[in-house]
């Protein structure tokens, strides 16, 4: 840049200084960590005492059902979502005010936009619901309700401590490559798209010609 002209004044601010000065100036922007292993094993003591107030339920909480991201970027990854919704309660015949008393997650808000993340999740209720040890409210056999767990089987019963109640399933990160089939070969997505398009297009037409037809053989 030269001297002559109207030239924008340079102010980089830029914050290591060279020379002696600089390990004394660049202490101000450090940052240490040396109670790493303290907060450790305050972790670690929480999450015992954590799990000690809420035995014999799972440590992890409520049970909550696997769900794809948003967006393209993240749709590929598997995490867990908020509550399970109603059509998968439906599916794995789990009443709904029965559902919240049991430890599972319920979103109602949420929706299956497929039928495998529907029969995914409904298998996982169905896991869960296989592993369930109902514990009686109260002391007495009169007090034992229908759907309580037999108290021979509760005794020296293990708290689930796991991060999540049920770990959620490794996606296989590489596809190896395979031959092209003889089917493959033939099909045409775009034949299938343009097929199906076609029939929503027709569909309305189409039942009422049925309805029409059925109509006039009566």
């Amino acid at each position: 840049m030269g001297h002559g002209g109207n030239n924008i004044i340079p102010n980089v601010h830029f914050r290591k200084i060279n020379g002696c000065q600089s390990g004394r100036k660049n202490r101000v922007f450090m940052r240490t960590w040396l109670d790493q292993a303290g907060r450790k094993k305050r972790r670690s003591n929480a999450r015992k005492a954590k799990a000690a107030k809420v035995f014999p339920r799972p440590a992890a909480g409520l049970l909550r059902p696997v769900v794809h991201p948003p967006t393209q970027r993240y749709n590929m990854k598997l995490r867990l979502g908020k509550g399970f919704t109603l059509d998968e309660l439906k599916e794995a015949k789990i009443p709904r005010k029965y559902a919240k008393t049991i430890g599972i997650a319920i979103d109602h808000r949420r929706r299956n936009r497929c039928t495998e993340s529907l029969q995914a999740n409904v298998e996982r209720l169905k896991l869960y619901m296989s592993k369930l040890l109902l514990f009686p409210k109260k002391a007495g056999a009169k007090k034992v309700r229908k759907g309580d767990t037999p108290r021979s089987e509760l005794e020296n019963v293990a708290q689930n401590t796991l991060k999540d109640i049920i770990p959620v399933p490794k996606t296989e990160k590489r596809t190896r490559a395979r031959a092209i089939t003889a089917e493959e070969k033939e099909a045409s997505a775009y034949k299938q798209l343009k097929k199906a398009r076609t029939n929503k297009h027709y569909l309305g037409e189409r039942m009422k010609k049925a309805k029409d037809a059925a109509a006039k053989e009566t």
